[in-house]
């Protein structure tokens, strides 16, 4: 992975080889399953706000099939490039053109290779370029409703990335609060829909145990924030592009073989999610 904290989840009771591009220089057999990454790839290992950390993590992997008689490879980039740029943008192209010539490594050891992601990105300013967030637990606290909490998946520690501003929010209050709440958030501009657990459970096959009372969507060109204060908005002064809303659902599935027929109905159907990619390269490319 790039992220070290994906790593820590995906590794968990994993014995074979695990390794981040942020804590590389870290690695040891006794966690790892393996101990020279830096000297694998032939460099150190780049900070996790360098365009080159996700480059460096399909290297990584280029080098690891050169080296081992793999079965399986994952390989996780980070989204800190298209976070920051816009695709066409010079910084975006550049990162593209690196990226491509270690897809490129990856391809030529005749191996099945699938390619796809968690999700897409728009931008999400105001004219002047300034982030548009909506903090409605600010509001929702304004309109008398004081025990709002308001969770943000999108928050982890990365903030440079997006300061913890993205288009998905769920929203923890008292059940008696939960129609005035409802009218509250739908009359906000940018909040695109409110659904309560329920309905969310039901529409986007959310688990309802790990969501609030209600469930907000902004459009796609706004993002949700807690309050002012807690997010640290200097990191995205000057712009922000983000995900988290259904503007941001379309994501590429890519494979370097042909499909069979059922697999290539599906694909094109556009019923196939990001995770069936797995099941596409084991069961659905010809030989």
């Amino acid at each position: 992975t790039t992220k070290d904290k994906l790593r820590l989840l995906l590794a968990h009771g994993w014995h074979g080889i695990n390794f981040s591009v942020e804590k590389a220089h870290e690695a040891a057999p006794s966690t790892h399953g393996i101990a020279d990454v830096l000297d694998l790839v032939g460099r150190a290992n780049p900070g996790i706000y360098d365009p080159e950390a996700s480059v460096y993590c399909i290297e990584a992997g280029a080098r690891l099939l050169e080296r081992y008689d793999l079965d399986l490879l994952y390989l996780s980039t980070t989204d800190f490039v298209q976070h920051k740029w816009a695709p066409g943008e010079p910084e975006a192209n550049a990162f593209y053109a690196r990226l491509d010539r270690f897809i490129g490594a990856l391809d030529s050891q005749d191996i099945i290779l699938g390619i796809t992601a968690d999700h897409g990105m728009n931008a999400k300013t105001n004219a002047d370029g300034a982030p548009k967030v909506q903090f409605i637990e600010t509001q929702l606290v304004a309109a008398g409703i004081a025990e709002a909490r308001v969770i943000l998946p999108i928050t982890d520690p990365y903030v440079v990335h997006h300061g913890a501003l993205g288009s998905y929010a769920t929203v923890y209050i008292d059940d008696a609060h939960t129609t005035r709440a409802t009218a509250i958030l739908r009359a906000i501009p940018g909040v695109e829909q409110v659904l309560s657990r329920e309905q969310a459970v039901a529409t986007y096959q959310l688990p309802p145990d790990r969501i609030g009372e209600l469930v907000v969507l902004a459009d796609q060109d706004t993002v949700l924030g807690r309050t002012p204060d807690w997010h640290e908005l200097a990191d995205v002064a000057e712009g922000l592009r983000s995900h988290g809303g259904l503007h941001e659902g379309v994501v590429p599935m890519i494979c370097n073989r042909p499909l069979t027929d059922q697999y290539a109905e599906l694909l094109a159907s556009g019923q196939a999610r990001n995770w069936d990619l797995f099941d596409f390269l084991c069961n659905g490319v010809l030989a």
